[in-house]
């Protein structure tokens, strides 16, 4: 490999969420990786910082178009300068268009188990969360008459879609999205199609865009597009909304701006530029590395530790485990993993519809995850030795 996904980096000391932690123990929850960013983004960013002077911060054309050149390239869309606007992330994209095109107790509609600031979202913003369930029995499949009776329902304003899905790693098919787009642009529901993860597949594998599916998918929607979760710059902040659709597109620039969340800091522009125009190889590689720790944990998991279920994915560093023959629900698993073993695993509850899951992030180097394994090891056999008693 060209790039070094092996050595270790030194996290503790940076004020770092994820690793925010107590001596000895192992953070793999939060999603961001513990990957230092390509060469090829670090030499722009000390480019910008060399410079010394951090003034206001305008958004260029050139960043439109290195999404333009990378959505076209890598997964055969092509938005247009106009359609994209600049935010400083996801989220406040999520809660900024909520507040823009709903009104309070009005619905929207989540397929769960699924990102948890979605929830945080729709209620912080005096909104209901309708949850549709997707049939774990069935890989997580969508659950059609649950859907199609909330997207029917009069009370129900948008619906958020993620895509991939986090935390199962489930890539929607073209099929699934065209059928989706339908019902809700029938119902008159927009979709806000978060595809934060869509850059992170395991190797042959590709997203669908929501807005190249069908003219009805494209003319109703607000995607979610960064570099963040791809390249590791979440703290950077930095983020776009596509909206192809011109009266749309309008709600979605005037929300944005309104809360105060369009304007880009010192280093959000050069960051997002260097991703896609010379990020390309590192992304591979990454994505190559992370699909080989993939297989290290199914098979460490079929071999020693045969009661937790790796559910199957094909997207996303974050791996979805499925504690359910141990008989504890996810807040008791995740507080024993971590009292017994300093393992730090996201809890299944706060994502909805999982009942005995823990998400498992494998974005760090091969020797955390096999340390992470052998404490995850320990945990099994206290919880074996538990259970029998």
């Amino acid at each position: 490999m060209r790039y070094d996904f092996d050595t270790p980096a030194d996290r503790r000391g940076t004020f770092s969420l994820k690793w925010d932690i107590k001596d000895g123990e192992l953070p793999m929850w939060v999603a961001d990786m513990d990957f230092k960013a390509a060469p090829e983004i670090v030499s722009a960013l000390q480019k910008r910082l060399d410079n010394g002077v951090f003034g206001y911060t305008v958004v260029p054309g050139e960043w439109a178009d290195a999404y333009i050149g990378w959505w076209s390239r890598r997964h055969g869309i092509l938005y247009k300068r106009e359609e994209l606007i600049f935010a400083t992330g996801v989220v406040p994209i999520l809660s900024s268009c909520i507040r823009k095109l709903t009104t309070p107790g009005e619905n929207v509609v989540i397929m769960t188990p699924v990102y948890n600031a979605f929830f945080n979202c729709i209620l912080n913003n005096g909104c209901k969360v309708l949850e549709c369930p997707l049939d774990a029995e069935k890989d997580y499949s969508v659950n059609w008459p649950a859907l199609e009776k909330a997207l029917a329902d009069p009370q129900t304003t948008l619906m958020i879609l993620c895509d991939p899905q986090n935390p199962v790693g489930r890539i929607w098919d073209r099929e699934t999205l065209a059928r989706i787009g339908e019902l809700a642009y029938d119902n008159g529901v927009v979709v806000i199609s978060d595809e934060i993860h869509c850059d992170i597949t395991d190797p042959g594998k590709e997203y669908v865009p929501f807005a190249s599916v069908s003219e009805k998918c494209r003319r109703n929607c607000i995607v979610c597009l960064a570099p963040t979760k791809a390249f590791n710059l979440a703290g950077l902040q930095t983020a776009a909304a596509a909206v192809p659709d011109p009266r749309l597109r309008h709600k979605v620039r005037r929300a944005l701006n309104t809360d105060e969340v369009a304007e880009p800091g010192a280093f959000a522009i050069q960051a997002a530029i260097a991703a896609f125009d010379r990020g390309e190889a590192w992304l591979d590689e990454l994505r190559q590395y992370i699909f080989e720790n993939k297989l290290l944990v199914r098979e460490y998991l079929e071999k020693h530790i045969p009661e937790i279920r790796l559910v199957r994915s094909d997207a996303t560093y974050l791996l979805w485990l499925d504690f359910g023959a141990f008989g504890l629900g996810s807040e008791e698993l995740a507080r024993f993993v971590r009292g017994k073993t300093g393992l730090f695993l996201s809890e299944g509850q706060i994502y909805g519809n999982a009942p005995h899951h823990l998400r498992m992030n494998i974005a760090c180097p091969r020797s955390a995850v096999k340390e992470g394994l052998r404490r995850l090891s320990e945990a099994a056999a206290l919880l074996r030795e538990r259970r029998e008693l």
